[in-house]
């Protein structure tokens, strides 16, 4: 290890690892540290990449040249498409993934890139001089100088876990916490810090379940690869795939939660910060919706070596005994062997309002955060962040232009819009309900997106950028009725006649409704745009509330659109704010022509 980088990640989770590409392939010299070679890119929860609205995200993230779906693609097991029976605008991909093979890949295309070098030592102190990012010391004591820091630490930030009443630190089992990185965050950066919590679910071996009484669950035939560089055709043609299974609790299951119900973590007031809404513990199940007679479970394949079971919808704070008791309630599962028992974990986040859109800092500059430590939930959100951190560290470091996505660009632009703008009262998750022009950033169409992105940041080649180019134009010359032909598959490679005619067929279903969305987004970006000077005090605008200019000096949004989505702030205080942006321009303008 060096004393010095241009950029150094703080962990090697799904956003480390993606900002960690990032930058080296930008050509930035880039140091990721892992507190465990064994567990980068590791899948703690669910064994799987996509689902709704995170395909999206994963097909984006592809798009600007990130690792993640090229990687589902090699490890996945079994490939679903979500949301089939309805349009286009939700089909979301998904895949389960044998977690093993999909950390091996990463951690390979990680050793084997130029530019970057990952090394197991754990990050103890941020060193900052003048509100900037100086140095990172190590555990070792040792001080590595750098221009950019990402921190990237996922639930390790002052980590405890909780299995019933009983607990211990742990950033995930079997994995020491990290308290020095959360204090120093804390005191060497003076960000603020606040906590949540989440629970996994129970693994058992595959060769203790009665498969027969449970649904089975197939994957898609053929499969649908979530990369646009995969080789679909031999792709499709290797790809074996493993089924899932589906179950249900009963009203046996139900009794032995709530008999027990203060055995578990999350209700005995142990862990006590708030959990995900969207993927509530079996408790708040039991708790929340007690007229339920079952819950749907599945049971999903975590690796094809030790035929491991990954149980989803079974998240549990619950003691061992009673979670052997309530597995073996189960149909198909009633002499189930238990390999690894579920728990709840909490852990320090940083409130993302103290983010700018590049996922800066505001308070310390070169410093980004990407992940869970922003306070989202899932592999995808984190990679989202991830690859966007790792752009626009590397874009600052070399001098030129950052990414800022918008909400009409990407599902990542409503997340990170989302973060930075509203802030988190839960984990953040993703869904296809949160974008407001979901008609035209579907899954189909990233590349037409945010290829163009990819290639000017220096994530996609020329020669694929060439490829990309010729499909493009072949779709605007069938749109426009210039010419019926189309290049050759060979010529197209990795597209393909194929997606062209799949991708023209969605284009012209829902074109009347894309073409109207558009006029409605372009009537919207005449104040979504509009830049709030930086200099501009909201404290002197005397028509705004107190309410509303602690919210704006807090935020500090960039547009008046950003401004408008700060909850709490009504059209009213954007007219406000829109007055005396225009006063101060005016005012500016006078003043240089006085001069």
């Amino acid at each position: 290890m060096d004393k010095k980088y241009d950029v150094i990640i703080i962990g090697a989770g799904n956003a480390g690892c993606e900002a960690a590409l990032a930058c080296a392939r930008i050509g930035v010299k880039t140091l990721l540290m892992t507190q465990n070679m064994d567990s980068v890119a590791n899948m703690p929860c669910n064994p799987a990449i996509g689902g709704i609205a995170k395909g999206q995200m994963v097909r984006e993230i592809d798009a600007l040249g990130g690792e993640m779906g090229w990687i589902t693609d090699q490890a996945g097991i079994m490939f679903k498409v979500l949301n089939k029976s309805r349009g286009p605008a939700v089909w979301s991909p998904r895949a389960q993934c044998d977690k093993k093979l999909y950390s091996a890949y990463m951690l390979n295309s990680i050793i084997n890139q130029k530019n970057l070098h990952i090394v197991q030592m754990q990050a103890e102190r941020i060193i900052v001089k003048n509100n900037k990012v100086c140095s990172v010391v190590t555990k070792l004591g040792d001080v590595v100088e750098t221009s950019e820091v990402i921190v990237t630490t996922g639930t390790f930030l002052n980590g405890k876990i909780f299995v019933g009443k009983t607990f211990f630190d742990g950033g995930r089992f079997n994995e020491t916490s990290s308290v020095s990185l959360s204090d120093s965050l804390k005191n060497d950066c003076g960000l603020e810090i606040d906590r949540f919590t989440t629970c996994t679910p129970p693994r058992i071996n595959g060769c203790s379940v009665d498969y027969s009484k449970m649904e089975i669950q197939p994957g898609d035939n053929p499969p649908i690869p979530f990369s646009h560089f995969t080789d679909t055709v031999n792709w499709q043609k290797t790809k074996k795939q493993v089924p899932c299974h589906m179950v249900y609790t009963n009203e046996k299951t139900h009794k032995i939660i709530a008999a027990n119900i203060q055995d578990s973590s999350l209700y005995n007031g142990l862990a006590d910060a708030h959990g995900p809404r969207y993927c509530p513990s079996i408790e708040d199940k039991i708790v929340r919706y007690p007229h339920r007679e079952r819950h749907q479970l599945f049971l999903e394949p975590e690796n094809l070596a030790t035929k491991e079971i990954y149980i989803n919808g079974l998240f549990t704070g619950l003691g061992e005994e009673v979670q052997k008791q309530m597995l073996c309630s189960i149909e198909g599962m009633e002499n189930v062997v238990v390999t690894r028992y579920g728990y709840a974990i909490e852990y320090d986040y940083v409130p993302p309002t103290q983010l700018k859109p590049t996922l800066e800092t505001k308070k310390i500059e070169n410093l980004f955060l990407a992940g869970q430590i922003n306070g989202t939930t899932g592999y995808e959100e984190a990679a989202a962040q991830g690859i966007i951190a790792g752009i626009n560290a590397a874009m600052k470091f070399i001098g030129q232009e950052q990414v800022v996505l918008t909400r009409q660009d990407a599902y990542i632009g409503i997340l990170i819009d989302d973060l930075v703008t509203k802030g988190v009262d839960e984990p953040y998750r993703m869904f296809t309900s949160r974008a407001e022009y979901r008609l035209s950033i579907r899954s189909d169409n990233a590349d037409l997106r945010l290829m163009d992105i990819g290639r000017r940041v220096g994530l996609i080649s020329d020669a694929m950028y060439k490829r990309f180019e010729l499909y493009r134009q072949t779709l605007v010359d069938i749109y426009d009725k210039v010419s019926q032909e189309m290049p050759s598959d060979e010529e197209l490679f990795p597209w393909s006649q194929a997606k062209v005619q799949d991708e023209m067929s969605i284009t012209l279903k829902y074109d009347g409704y894309i073409q109207r969305q558009k006029s409605n987004a372009l009537k919207i970006s005449k104040y979504e745009n509009k830049r709030i000077p930086i200099d501009l005090d909201f404290n002197a605008i005397s028509s705004l509330s107190r309410e509303t200019k602690e919210k704006f000096a807090k935020i500090k949004p960039e547009t008046l659109g950003q401004a408008h989505r700060i909850p709490g702030v009504t059209p009213t205080d954007i007219v406000f704010l829109y007055i005396a942006i225009e006063k101060m321009a005016r005012s500016k303008k006078y003043e240089s022509q006085r001069i």
